[in-house]
């Protein structure tokens, strides 16, 4: 926090990560006015993450291409249009499930650009060294406003209504526009106009060609198609298997928010900085066993208590192996391909809708169920690292190649620094 354009795209990003959490919640909670069906409380996240899903490789590329300075204020300010929009029709009483899902599909489409813009950014605002922190500091973010904005989201909309609810959401993605185009980033190289497909295959040969990208950017895959299709099924669990209702369930979900927030503030003041491989390897295993035990307990011991601490732990290591492995990958890209493999990490990790879906179809078989579809999501998480450490040497070295790659990669930082000052000598 204390580089100056770090802390204001850091507060900027806070902004804006709330008004997307107060967006989300009144959808969900105009849509559930309009149709009344639980069911069509899905369809925004799956509108949201379609286009989020297909459409960021082709953001990586512009983030390569483009300014991303300029790039995450035009999508910035772009999605806050869209709010403005469904704001107006909202309190004009016009609004329709149609208007709902338009601009959930749009806003997705937008946000496919901006994720990558802004994970290629934020490394140049910073020094290598403080990689940890920054990455920790940006998972923050999340279950800070996955705490919070709800519930001021459902005050506004209480008090005011849902299209001042809409407005306000509207204003955080401006305040993240006004905060980058104001940033004084320094100058990287772009990379040429060598056609978009070209580009893509470069970035996807980058990853093929290296195991260690390769193993972390699946385990993301593993992580949110599989490890995090619990999400969708919690409402199961909180009132027909633990009987606690909505309220038990607001404190489920709050214990892994907690969980979350607890291991990046230590990661973001220093802490496993030097045990990447560790935390990567051990957290994903935790993780997915946590996950398989919230389930499996849940169901035959029927422990609200025991659930709360489990969803704790899932917040904790499931946190603490996806801030490790993204710091791990922002030390060791180069600049000039930076937003291509943050644009394929971010299709991995937003194809979380379609893990919801398996998830769902899994759990409607009626042999399997709810607690036995969330288990096997864990076991699924706990099983590729292991069969990676198996069978990949560079996984079993995980600490060491990682230490080697992020020293290699800030000597050739370091040397392009001096480049222009040598050349002007």
């Amino acid at each position: 926090m204390h580089y100056p354009a770090y802390r204001a795209f850091w507060l900027g990003m806070l902004a804006s990560v709330s008004g997307f959490q107060m967006l989300r919640f009144g959808q969900f909670w105009l849509m559930y006015e309009l149709t009344g069906s639980p069911l069509a409380l899905g369809y925004i996240g799956l509108a949201n993450g379609i286009p989020a899903i297909f459409l960021n490789l082709f953001g990586g590329v512009a983030a390569d291409r483009m300014d991303q300075r300029r790039l995450i204020y035009v999508t910035q300010t772009i999605t806050a249009s869209l709010i403005v929009i469904l704001a107006t029709v909202t309190f004009l009483e016009m609004v329709t499930i149609w208007h709902l899902l338009i601009i959930s599909f749009l806003a997705g489409a937008v946000e496919a650009f901006d994720q990558p813009a802004r994970r290629a950014l934020f490394p140049q605002l910073i020094e290598r060294k403080d990689m940890m922190s920054a990455v920790a500091l940006n998972s923050s973010i999340w279950p800070l406003t996955r705490t919070m904005s709800p519930a001021i989201a459902g005050l506004i909309i209480g008090i005011a209504g849902t299209a001042v609810c809409f407005t306000l959401a509207a204003v955080g993605f401006l305040i993240m526009a006004a905060v980058t185009f104001g940033l004084r980033v320094p100058p990287v190289t772009r990379t040429g106009n060598a056609g978009v497909s070209k580009e893509l295959l470069e970035g996807l040969n980058f990853i093929r060609k290296d195991s260690t990208f390769a193993f972390l950017i699946s385990m993301t895959f593993f992580s949110s198609f599989f490890g995090n299709s619990y999400q969708a099924l919690m409402p199961i669990f909180a009132v027909d298997i633990l009987g606690v209702e909505a309220l038990g369930l607001g404190f489920l979900q709050s214990a892994g928010a907690v969980g979350s927030v607890i291991v990046t503030g230590w990661l973001a003041f220093g802490g496993g900085a030097g045990s990447k491989g560790p935390l990567i390897m051990g957290g994903a295993v935790m993780s997915g066993l946590s996950i398989a035990a919230f389930a499996l307990t849940s169901q035959f011991v029927g422990s609200f208590y025991l659930a709360m601490f489990l969803m704790l732990a899932v917040g904790v290591f499931n946190t603490g192996f996806t801030t490790a492995s993204q710091s791990a990958l922002q030390m060791m890209v180069p600049d000039h391909i930076r937003g291509r493999v943050m644009g394929f990490y971010g299709m991995t990790y937003n194809i979380r809708p379609l893990g919801a879906m398996q998830a769902g179809a899994l759990a409607s078989v009626g042999a399997i169920g709810a607690p036995f579809a969330v288990a096997i999501g864990g076991l699924a998480v706990v099983a590729f690292p292991v069969i990676s450490l198996l069978v990949n040497k560079k996984v079993r070295n995980l600490s060491q190649v990682l230490r080697q790659a992020e020293a290699a990669r800030a000597t050739a930082g370091e040397a392009q620094k001096l480049a222009p000052s040598a050349a002007n000598d």
